[in-house]
């Protein structure tokens, strides 16, 4: 029972015994004369005894209520607070002047805590800056290096990935994500069968190679596997990289299916000639129309279209790289600086497929000795997108080269190449086209590269970042959720923006927005975020509110293929949102035409609020930010985004402070929301 209920059963008791005691008393008087006058005067006199006292009582409850029980609870909520969630603000309590110097001895010691607290934080941080700058240092080189890298429990399930593998193993409708099964994202077989092989093997240092495809977009990977050494007890923990060696099987493959062809193609023509040509007459008009010449025809044109195919193989089969079209401009005016050539470059950004220093190397020799350009001469680059490759174009006004000229300079070794290799041996390997003209009393030189497509310019911050949390690695599975500790469960903390109030009036979501809790943590960068086109206008008055208009909308994902999104990014977790009701509502109306089901367990901090702070506080997301000293800026209010966070960061306040009350498993935490019910239902069965 809470310390109120205490209070108002022992006043209730002192009441009831009072009302008893008189009651009693009147009997013993009335059986000592018992008369009809007496009685009468006994029954009225008691009455107004019993009425006054049980006045009297509950008049002094309610000044112990007000002034002692609440203000107590308040205090006590408050230091808890302060103790828990990392709340610096002074207690205030207006209402506590009948408990003495109870309230400024509780600030007294949460501003001592706090004092406490703030100079080990400051301790920590600054004997672990250079941790924290290494570990940043650390994190940017694993982002950046080329293979995919995952680290995976014994159980498969997702302890850190970097970029590469978000890149490589994600699709429009899914991405990676902390603590989900790697199966989610590759196909179980070969993986299990590896990872079978190495426990099985009891060889600490093995590696096994395996190829594995990807679930999204079908991609060939070439896989190498070894247990994780600091594995935190997990011993099948494990070590992933991987590969895209889609292009190099494409590849293998076409190449395979070009030479088939021509062998195909070619054998039955070359046997047709072969007889045609030990016939008496040597062939000639053995068919009608010469079919000597005909099949020679045909030979022809199929060896010209297959040496085209040939060409684009080859480009695509060297081992070249995806290059930056302003990288390669920059490296060519640094080349030419030397010879105190000016470059002007007019470039578009695009990712050219090619040797990007042979390229360099095989320009700056043409400007050099082809174009005999020198000191003081201005040269302009121009790099452009030309069908489905790149044309690089170099302006320079001089002298035109001639035919001879250009097969002489092309012929030659290329400088700072391998094994000095010539401009043409470059170009063959390129299967690039090399063109010279003049124009306006200057020669342009044009080289076509393919292929090329624009450059697709990302400015997430998170994208040379690496995701992990190795306590994952410890973690305790459980095969019940209403078992698990709190800390132990991923939450999907979101929240929604809508045309209006009334799901069932018609209205409906504008934006989602959530966050991923793992580990007791909020994972940077695992978040979800969309506008949504509802297919219907948004009111003037909503827009008001969360600034989401119709014009905003207009290209967005429609209802289902936003919630469908939503449903793969909260698949596996705990929903949690602040008035849970009114957001799944929007939700779960879309079930059945989607064929999905939001099974998931939900927590609702409107509840979690009530058993934290009492079920007659304000219980409001603003109020309850307020609080706990959650930050919430107005420019954020009223946003899916602002508010998921807001509600987030609330929320870890809120479990930090259950926890300290000895609520630590997440059936303890439904046992305590189900005695405020009255407030909003509890959504789990």
């Amino acid at each position: 029972m809470s310390l109120r209920a205490r209070i108002l059963l022992l006043f209730a008791i002192i009441g009831l015994g009072a009302v008893v005691s008189i009651g009693t008393g009147l009997w013993f008087a009335y059986h000592r004369q018992a008369s009809t006058e007496i009685l009468n005067a006994l029954i009225q006199g008691g009455t107004v005894a019993a009425l006054g006292i049980l006045t009297l009582t509950a008049w002094i409850w309610f000044i112990v209520d007000t002034r002692v029980a609440r203000p107590i609870d308040a205090i006590a909520s408050a230091i808890r607070v302060r103790a828990s969630a990392d709340v610096s603000e002074e207690i205030n309590s207006p209402d506590a002047s009948y408990l003495g110097d109870l309230a400024a001895a509780a600030s007294f010691a949460t501003a001592r805590l706090s004092d406490a607290r703030a100079s080990l934080a400051h301790a920590v941080a600054r004997e672990t800056a250079q941790l924290v700058s290494d570990k940043s240092k650390l994190e940017h080189l694993l982002g950046d290096v080329p293979p995919a890298v995952l680290l995976c429990t014994g159980q498969h399930c997702l302890v850190f990935y970097n970029s590469v593998a978000q890149h490589m193993l994600s699709g429009l409708d899914v991405s990676v994500w902390l603590g989900r099964s790697v199966f989610d994202y590759i196909h179980d077989g070969p993986i299990r069968q590896a990872h079978r092989e190495l426990i099985e093997a009891e060889v600490p240092d093995g590696v096994i190679e395996f190829l594995c495809k990807a679930r999204v977009g079908g991609r060939r990977l070439v896989g190498r596997m070894r247990l994780a050494r600091d594995n935190d007890g997990d011993t099948g923990a494990y070590v992933m990289t991987l590969r895209d060696m889609t292009d190099e099987f494409l590849s293998c493959s076409r190449r395979d299916a070009l030479l088939t062809e021509i062998f195909a193609v070619a054998k039955p023509v070359l046997s047709s000639l072969h007889e045609q040509l030990q016939a008496p007459d040597g062939g000639a008009g053995s068919r009608p129309g010469g079919g000597l010449q005909d099949d020679l025809q045909r030979l022809s044109a199929t060896l010209t279209g297959l040496e085209a195919r040939f060409d684009t193989l080859r480009t695509n089969s060297w081992p070249m790289v995806a290059t930056d079209s302003r990288q390669l401009a920059h490296g060519l005016r640094k080349a030419l600086a030397p010879l105190g050539v000016e470059l002007d470059m007019d470039v578009v950004p695009l990712v050219m497929h090619c040797d990007a220093a042979e390229i360099t190397a095989l320009l700056r020799q043409v400007v050099n000795q082809g174009l005999g350009a020198k000191g003081g001469d201005s040269i302009t680059l121009t790099i452009r997108r030309r069908g489905d490759g790149a044309q690089i174009q170099i302006a320079h006004r001089g002298r035109p080269l001639t035919a001879d000229e250009v097969i002489l300079l092309l012929d030659k070794p290329v400088d700072d190449t391998p094994h000095g290799k010539t401009g043409l041996s470059i170009l063959d390997a390129h299967a690039a086209e090399f063109e010279v003209e003049e124009q306006e009393g200057g020669t342009v030189i044009s080289l076509r590269l393919g292929p090329a497509h624009a450059l697709r310019l990302v400015s997430d911050e998170n994208t040379h970042a690496v995701v992990y949390d190795f306590d994952l690695l410890s973690s305790i599975h459980y095969d019940r959720v209403a078992d698990a500790s709190l800390d132990n469960l991923t939450y999907v903390v979101f929240d929604t923006e809508t045309t209006g109030l009334f799901p069932e009036r018609g209205d409906e979501i504008v934006q989602i927005a959530a966050v991923r809790l793992v580990n007791g943590k909020r994972v940077k960068g695992e978040v979800f975020e969309t506008l949504v086109n509802p297919g219907r206008p948004i009111p003037p008055s909503a827009s008001a509110i969360h600034g989401v208009t119709d014009a905003m909308v207009a290209d967005a994902p429609d209802v289902s293929m936003a919630i469908a999104q939503f449903h793969n990014f909260a698949e596996g977790a705990v929903l949690v949102a602040h008035n849970a009701p009114f957001d799944m509502e929007f939700l779960r109306r879309r079930e059945r035409e989607l064929g999905i089901r939001f099974v998931n367990p939900v927590l609702d901090t409107v509840l979690l609020s009530a058993v934290v702070f009492g079920a007659s506080e304000n219980h409001t997301l603003d109020a309850l930010a307020e609080r706990l000293s959650v930050p919430l800026r107005d420019q954020d209010r009223h946003t899916a985004m602002g508010d998921a966070v807001a509600t987030a960061e609330a929320f870890l306040r809120l479990k930090a402070i259950l926890a300290s009350r000895g609520i630590e498993r997440f059936d303890d935490v439904l046992a305590e929301v189900r005695r405020h019910s009255r407030l909003l239902k509890d959504l789990n069965g």
